[in-house]
């Protein structure tokens, strides 16, 4: 939820072709009603947000990209989740996403677990040819945050050529319960207090901590300072906002480098424009 926030109040940044609901943690349940709740939310500041920028997407139009994805899939091992039968909304949805003749790459952030994306491949893998599934994967830029089921490993094993991010580790560097700038008593001044219904829903804290939890944005914000400039996003070697990353051998893959360090490092960047962007909210 913390990241959820985040997010969108950088959906002026993306053209967002999907919002997922996906298994986590605990609950295992995958419930696109809390993502559209959410949006709710969103609905009543977005006449302010779109007076700093116009590009701002209406909430309909996100409520009409949310799609549903199964749940009891998460902490499941090996391809347990994928196969026959187990094709979902969100798993045709980004099919079709893929599948839309634009040219531009689709970055997909995954912060519960992989199987409605290795779903999709599979079933463009099982009905394709290899020349076509090799188009469809040519598009597919993945940042995997932990690891959350084992279809993140099927695509690792079997698709060297794919994208992926997989931080296994370095996404806990977004955690700052202890930094003046990021701990409760910043996100309570500047985020969740006084700046509307949206930054209102921000949670006090998450697992194993209170203020900045948000070990998911590190998916979305090395695109954020991508698009600042600071980075490539088809180098996640690069140092950026979500994280700096090592190849893994002579795979398109990346893993752990730096660690979480290479996050923290850029706080006082992202946190600023966090404050800022929430202010936006209530029309400062």
């Amino acid at each position: 939820m913390q990241s959820m926030v985040r997010f969108l109040l950088y959906a002026n940044e993306f053209d967002i072709e999907g919002l997922i609901a996906s298994a986590g943690t605990f609950a295992n349940k995958a419930r696109k009603q809390n993502i559209l709740d959410v949006l709710d939310r969103y609905e009543k500041v977005y006449d302010n947000l779109k007076k700093h920028d116009p590009q701002y997407p209406t909430a309909d139009y996100l409520r009409s990209v949310t799609f549903q994805g199964r749940s009891g899939t998460w902490g499941r091992k090996g391809t347990v989740n994928i196969g026959e039968g187990k094709d979902s909304e969100a798993s045709d949805a980004l099919i079709a996403i893929v599948d839309k003749p634009d040219p531009r790459p689709v970055y997909i952030g995954i912060w519960g677990d992989c199987s409605v994306i290795a779903q999709a491949v599979w079933k463009v893998q099982n009905t394709r040819s290899a020349a076509e599934l090799e188009t469809f994967l040519s598009k597919l830029r993945i940042h995997q945050i932990a690891t959350q089921d084992g279809t993140i490993g099927w695509l690792r094993d079997n698709f060297p050529k794919l994208l992926i991010i997989h931080s296994h580790r370095t996404y806990q560097g977004m955690f700052g319960g202890r930094d003046p700038i990021s701990n409760l008593a910043w996100v309570n001044k500047n985020i969740r207090n006084n700046h509307g219904p949206l930054c209102a829903v921000y949670p006090h804290e998450g697992m194993g901590c209170t203020g900045v939890c948000e070990g998911d944005s590190p998916s979305f914000l090395w695109l954020v300072s991508a698009n600042r400039g600071l980075n490539d996003p088809d180098d996640p070697t690069q140092e950026s906002w979500g994280g700096q990353f090592r190849k893994d051998g002579d795979k398109n893959h990346y893993v752990d480098g730096p660690g979480g360090p290479s996050i923290s490092k850029w706080r006082k960047d992202y946190q600023k424009e966090f404050a800022e962007r929430a202010d936006w909210c209530v029309g400062q």
